[in-house]
């Protein structure tokens, strides 16, 4: 197995971690996932980082210390299929989560980071929704960070379902090149959860020259690391697909490019 698909490591309350650097091809990206039962609290001073907290399933409580946001969580799963609550937090501070409910799960989503900027809770009403694709190339996404909106400096955030059937951050596409407007250097991270959850999905993450060619089988709660190439992913029939992506890089910007092999189906009649 390459680096690219994460299992999940159970520790006490942390079942994936991605850092910056070390074992990791990000430069951009990290990413946790915390499980907690009601009363559990998890505590982090940020340093140079940003994060985003997604109340992926459960009822939390999220404090700085200087602003609480008491309660916040949407959905039992994420199957549901609705938008949920998130904060975000910049760099040089201090949080804490602490779980209202049993079966809480907390997506950590960070970037480098150096601008402080006001602590935002991103309510599930201010997540836009949008269908993308067409034919076999469906999905319904839930956009809590995007790049339209100022909130942070480097992080990118979305949600994104795909029936099973279909094909998802497809046609290929990438962004790993500072090549503005064209292009955005944009790494990335998948968090995949599926349902029923003894599902799996495909995904393929390749170069132009296949100096990174993998081929993955991704099992519920594995984690896919992008550090550049197309990253397109396939849906058995019968099954969900769910992921969180997290991106970032050195412009906040997503501006990507369609692998011209395979970019003549947009134009299927």
């Amino acid at each position: 197995m390459g680096k690219l698909l994460q299992k999940p490591k159970v520790t006490e309350k942390i079942v994936q971690e991605v850092a910056i650097g070390g074992d990791s091809p990000l430069k951009y990206v990290a990413f946790k996932m915390v499980d907690l039962k009601k009363g559990d609290v998890y505590e982090e001073v940020l340093g140079k980082l940003e994060v985003c907290v997604v109340a992926l399933t459960g009822r939390i409580t999220v404090t700085d210390f200087s602003q609480t946001f008491m309660n916040i969580g949407r959905r039992a799963s994420v199957f549901e299929k609705i938008p949920t609550d998130s904060v975000y937090i910049s760099n040089d501070t201090s949080f804490r989560v602490m779980a209202e409910s049993d079966g809480v799960r907390v997506a950590l989503c960070y970037a480098p980071s150096d601008n402080k900027l006001p602590t935002v809770l991103i309510s599930a009403e201010d997540n836009s929704t949008e269908q993308r694709g067409k034919y076999s190339n469906q999905r319904m996404v839930h956009n809590i960070l995007p790049d339209s909106v100022d909130t942070a400096n480097s992080l990118l955030v979305v949600e994104v379902y795909t029936e099973g059937g279909n094909w998802s951050s497809y046609p290929p596409h990438k962004h790993d090149q500072e090549n503005l407007p064209a292009e955005s250097y944009l790494e990335e991270s998948y968090y995949h959860e599926m349902n029923p959850e003894q599902g799996f999905v495909f995904q393929r993450v390749y170069t132009d020259d296949r100096s990174i060619d993998e081929t993955m089988t991704v099992e519920n709660r594995d984690v896919v690391l992008v550090p550049a190439g197309y990253h397109p992913v396939g849906v058995p029939d019968g099954y969900t697909s769910y992921y969180l992506n997290v991106m970032a890089g050195p412009v906040r910007t997503w501006n990507f490019h369609n692998d011209p092999a395979h970019e003549w189906i947009l134009n299927r009649k």
